[in-house]
């Protein structure tokens, strides 16, 4: 990967596997960020008008925020659409006083879990879309997935437009219903 990011002239950060917050947090600062934007891999279906939506809020939010997810306080989003916007300087502070490791495979957990020391911001959606499963962490999802892109054609579709297709196409849903999320720590 790191090789095709430089072939299409891309910038590149590579750090450590297990401690993802480190790599975080050494990316971070080779890049000077004052805010980051979290999406995962996983998340083939991430919408970017979404994205934009979840960091305007985050900027304009007075008093500022620390940290903003589109899961909290609940989900309603479909999983796969999960994005975090977080300061520098919170950031710092969970590579600084996080000490374990399965939070620090996943990045953002002592954020969310220390409400007292951040001030957290949630982006929820009216509906709750939460039953969705639309990461990719078992066959099952990649199949979901593969036919969403098929249906379409191409890449330029949003969250809303692939929930239309999935609810037109109930035995798509069922393809990975039953994959239970893997739990922090596990």
């Amino acid at each position: 990967m790191a090789d095709f990011c430089a072939e299409q002239g891309w910038l590149c950060f590579r750090g450590s596997e297990q401690d993802v917050l480190d790599r975080y947090y050494q990316a971070a600062v080779a890049h000077s960020a004052k805010v980051i934007v979290r999406i995962t891999s996983d998340c083939p279906l991430i919408d970017p008008e979404l994205v934009d939506a979840v960091v305007e809020r985050f900027t304009a939010a007075q008093p500022p925020l620390d940290y903003m997810a589109n899961f909290l306080p609940v989900r309603t989003y479909p999983r796969g659409l999960d994005m975090e916007v977080f300061r520098m300087s919170a950031l710092v502070r969970a590579w600084q006083e996080d000490n374990n490791p399965a939070s620090r495979e996943h990045v953002t957990p002592y954020l969310y879990q220390h409400p007292k020391l951040f001030a957290l911001g949630g982006f929820t959606h009216a509906v709750d879309y939460s039953a969705h499963r639309w990461t990719v962490d078992t066959a099952e999802d990649m199949e979901l997935v593969q036919r969403i892109y098929t249906h379409f054609g191409h890449d330029r579709f949003g969250w809303e437009e692939v929930l239309a297709v999935v609810e037109a196409h109930p035995d798509w849903i069922l393809l990975n219903q039953h994959v239970e999320q893997k739990k922090l720590g596990q």
